[in-house]
């Protein structure tokens, strides 16, 4: 008698979703498996509003931490699962919350109105006066007080971005993606050569050289709508090598090619990296790793991620 196959990780996947009553929200940049089996796959805009919108008992988040914790914060009764634990993110590493509430106590005469990148700690979070995304920064600090200085933290690139576009003035704090600036220009200028009729599309996490050599500077979720109404046929795409799975199977008909650093032909997050297939089927099946929070920093948190997405909307 035949031996009965094993089901595959997928359908166990998928049996312990529907199990838990779960959600499997993932990020533009994890791997293609996963992406093709997540409920929902966007940017951080995007993930924001479908956890809190979510009426599932348990939020599988494929991504790095923060976006775990976020998840938590508009979800406080909700479990929130995270694939690996140490999914981490260079940018939210770059603004240690102590250092920033170090910072604003030491300079609390200036008043600062906080603009915090979503990629940060639940502590930065709780010390800020709205939060944005790549997606929405320019509405959100096109919508900050006029008569308060505004400090961004952590990105210093995506800040600059945003002062070029807003034509408001902030200090910006110190920090980077460790991905996003190894993309140079002499890499991007040397690919461009090869493909000289590509259109290249940048995430304003880049170094202001190398965005000076895009076409478009936009978020991962713009991204998908730009290469599709656009003429070009051949698309150069500088962020992280996660965003060329969503590209193709959303824009089938045009041709995406990973933007590389000034070492590989493409860029890869250590970090969302560590999500596997099989790291959220044990995820699933153990209810952890989980992601908790202090109620009383949640709550903090939670009011500026909440503004956040009303200006959005």
């Amino acid at each position: 008698m035949p031996a009965t196959a094993a089901p595959s990780i997928q359908n166990e996947i998928l049996r312990l979703k529907k199990e838990r009553n779960a959600v499997i929200l993932a990020h533009n940049y994890q791997t293609r498996d996963i992406q093709e089996i997540a409920d929902f796959v966007g940017d951080s805009l995007g993930l924001a509003y479908k956890a809190k919108e979510t009426n599932a008992d348990v939020i599988a988040f494929c991504g790095v931490h923060f976006m775990a914790e976020t998840a938590k914060i508009v979800n406080p009764t909700k479990t929130v699962i995270l694939p690996d634990a140490n999914a981490g993110c260079s940018l939210e590493q770059s603004c240690p919350g102590p250092q920033l509430e170090a910072f604003l106590k030491a300079n609390a005469d200036k008043n600062y109105y906080v603009i915090a990148y979503i990629n940060c700690s639940g502590h930065v979070k709780a010390l800020s006066d709205c939060i944005c995304t790549s997606g929405n920064a320019v509405k959100i600090v096109n919508a900050a007080p006029q008569d308060r200085p505004i400090l961004f933290v952590p990105d210093q690139n995506l800040g600059a971005w945003v002062m070029e576009q807003t034509g408001r003035q902030m200090e910006l704090w110190k920090g980077s993606c460790y991905v996003h600036v190894e993309f140079t220009r002499d890499s991007i200028a040397a690919i461009q050569e090869q493909y000289p009729d590509a259109t290249v599309v940048a995430h304003p996490e880049c170094t202001y050289a190398v965005r000076m050599l895009a076409d478009e500077v936009c978020s991962t979720e713009k991204m998908v709508h730009y290469c599709r109404d656009h003429p070009s046929n051949t698309f150069i795409i500088v962020t992280e090598s996660g965003m060329l799975h969503r590209l193709e199977r959303e824009v089938p008909n045009k041709r995406f090619i990973p933007g590389p650093t000034g070492h590989c032909a493409c860029a890869d997050c250590r970090y969302m990296k560590m999500n596997t297939l099989q790291k959220l089927h044990d995820a699933l099946l153990n209810l952890a790793p989980q992601v908790t929070m202090p109620e009383d920093l949640r709550s903090r948190a939670e009011k500026p991620l909440l503004r956040m997405l009303e200006l959005s909307r």
